[in-house]
């Protein structure tokens, strides 16, 4: 964008004028050096207006190449980037600065107006669709950020420190007036108030956005469709908002989808997530959350790699080995019959009965389970999902779904299925299982875990897959360490020895969790960018402290002191036994599914072949 401009000169001016352009005061107009005025046609002036050069053509569609100039448009203390073509305003343009190479064609008001916020300070309430504001609106709000801002809204110290980080986050980078980035085309759209659009955007066909910022990027372009109606939100980098969306209060995360109609109100969606049809109010939905059907509510809840059927029939797809698979994702999620899978997740657990969907927090100690109901009965079958078609392929799908390029990636997603976080779930779950048929004895049909059925065999096979899946964990992360090292090493840390949570993608130690508080009210951290930093220096220091807890868990499950080297190579020994016992169950899973009906034969050979080179990845 030109730096310098120039009055216009009387020759110019009369070009103008002759071109019938005019000017409330021509003084107050100032141009580039290298203004050509034969450019503009039919442009009323008013206030300050400052206008760059027009050298060169700009591509309006495939193919189509028009030259960049002003053609019938209104223009109100403006300042115009070089070589943008602006045409065809229907109201105005009002306190605006526009950069370079932009296209600005059929639209009626692009304006900014007094107590202008773009979307940020912007405080909603989520999980509680009718409680106080729990969650702010800045431009580098992340999942991380998100989630410990609601999981810690009751700390009123820590509230109110990072109330002040925020602000004044905002203060600093908050513009006089509404700003257009370089090479933007906005065209066909009605209404764009209150708005900062960033580079590389598309905005094609909405009818209104109104106190919102658009963090495009020339590595991740956001596109806004036709029909879109956006208020008082955020929108990341590389998303794109499509076909009638109409969201209010909204933070919309990197490459996030949202289209078909859907429609949201004081939520929040991160990191790849996918949302059609339906509808979201106060909801929590973190990295890889999808919703698609015309009936689906999520509201007042947190999820993440989680897929919401229908909710006239609960359904998902059952298509676990097919092209079209969704579901049984890995932090949480229900099945085609509408039993849910229990996962270590930041909410609990649900089930369906009787058609309605129900909240079983008690479960959450038994990961990957199903939770069924006959009746009056719900059956619980413990660790289920470990050796499942589904799970298999979604621990494989996920970090190839991942479209964000490295530039965007605000949110931390750990891919991990089996982690300190979840593998705690699992001795837990393993633990109870066990009490359960010590309490009970081996002789019996079933067991009851608070109101729920396990039956004998369940309970059975679920301390069986808990195990399969502890070897599997103590197994690679120990191969890990050799393969790193070169050599058996002693933890360096004590840090992630204990409890370990989720924060909506990142996985880390309690502790770590904890100090970011105490560094928060004590002005140890002093500003947003200082806490950002400090998740993403949790999450580069995850090996480490998982081989502190891992290291402490192989010498708790096998009963030393140490870990030498035949520890090891028993440990070794335990993890191909274990993954060939878990590779095994799930070929069991797949032929089931083939037995239905529900698959191609050609599906199945490839499904098989492609679990018949897992023995590639033992060593």
């Amino acid at each position: 964008m030109t730096d310098n401009y120039r009055p216009l000169t009387d020759a110019e001016i009369a070009i103008l004028e002759n071109n019938s352009c005019w000017a409330e005061d021509w003084t107050a107009i100032n141009v580039a050096e290298d203004f050509k005025p034969n450019y503009m046609h039919r442009v009323m002036l008013y206030g300050t207006v400052n206008i760059g050069t027009f050298d060169k053509n700009v591509e309006v569609t495939k193919g189509f190449l028009k030259h960049t100039g002003i053609n019938n448009s209104t223009l109100r203390n403006v300042t115009v980037g070089d070589n943008c073509l602006i045409e065809n305003v229907g109201n105005y343009i009002n306190n605006y600065t526009i950069g370079d190479d932009c296209y600005i064609s059929n639209i009626c008001t692009l304006e900014t107006t007094e107590g202008a916020t773009y979307g940020e300070g912007n405080v909603i309430s989520v999980l509680n669709e009718v409680g106080e504001g729990n969650l702010i609106f800045f431009r580098d709000l992340n999942s991380q950020f998100a989630a410990f801002m609601v999981k810690h809204f009751h700390d009123k110290v820590l509230k109110d420190a990072l109330r002040r980080m925020i602000h004044e986050s905002i203060n600093y980078t908050m513009p006089e007036r509404g700003t257009i980035g370089s090479r933007v085309k906005i065209i066909n759209t009605k209404e764009i108030t209150n708005t900062i659009v960033c580079d590389e955007c598309e905005i094609n066909g909405a009818a209104r956005l109104s106190d919102c910022t658009i963090l495009s990027s020339i590595t991740a372009s956001v596109y806004i469709g036709t029909g879109v109606i956006c208020e008082n939100s955020i929108i990341a980098d590389g998303s794109s908002i499509t076909n009638s969306v109409k969201i209010q209060d909204c933070f919309v995360g990197e490459a996030c989808q949202i289209s078909n109609g859907f429609t949201a109100s004081s939520s929040v969606f991160f990191a790849n997530s996918y949302m059609a049809n339906g509808e979201a109010c106060a909801a929590f939905c973190g990295p890889f959350t999808a919703s698609h059907h015309k009936s689906s509510l999520l509201i007042g809840g947190m999820f993440s790699f989680y897929n919401a059927g229908s909710a006239t029939n609960f359904s998902n797809h059952a298509y676990k080995m097919g092209p079209m698979h969704y579901g049984m994702l890995e932090r949480g999620t229900k099945t085609a019959s509408g039993a849910y899978i229990l996962m270590p997740a930041n909410i609990g657990t649900f089930s369906v009965c009787f058609g309605k969907l129900m909240y079983h927090p008690d479960t959450r100690k038994l990961p990957f389970s199903y939770l069924s109901a006959y009746g009056d009965t719900m059956y619980l079958s413990p660790g289920r999902n470990i050796t499942t078609v589904g799970l298999y392929r979604d621990i494989r799908k996920w970090p190839k779904r991942d479209v964000r390029p490295v530039e965007s990636q605000k949110s931390i997603v750990n891919f991990d299925w089996l982690s300190p976080f979840s593998v705690g779930e699992i001795l837990q779950g393993k633990t109870i299982l066990e009490n359960l048929r010590a309490a009970s004895g081996d002789n019996v049909s079933t067991y009851n875990y608070h109101e729920y059925v396990i039956n004998a065999d369940s309970l059975r096979k679920g301390i069986k897959y808990y195990d399969i899946a502890l070897r599997i964990y103590m197994g690679a992360v120990l191969k890990r360490v050799l393969k790193k090292y070169r050599t058996l090493e002693v933890p360096n840390t004590t840090i992630g020895t204990g409890k370990w949570n989720d924060l909506s993608g990142l996985l880390l130690p309690e502790s770590e969790e904890l100090k970011i508080i105490s560094d928060i009210k004590d002005g140890t951290l002093e500003n947003i960018s200082e806490v950002l930093e400090r998740f993403a220096d949790i999450n580069d220091h995850y090996r480490d402290y998982q081989w502190a807890w891992t290291y402490r868990l192989i010498l708790d499950y096998y009963g030393i002191s140490a870990i030498t080297e035949a520890d090891a190579e028993r440990i070794r020994t335990d993890y191909i036994n274990a993954r060939r016992a878990w590779i095994a169950e799930i070929r069991k899973d797949a032929e089931k599914e083939f037995r239905m009906g529900d698959v191609e034969p050609e599906v199945l050979e490839n499904f098989i072949n492609q679990l018949d080179h897992e023995i590639d990845f033992e060593n």
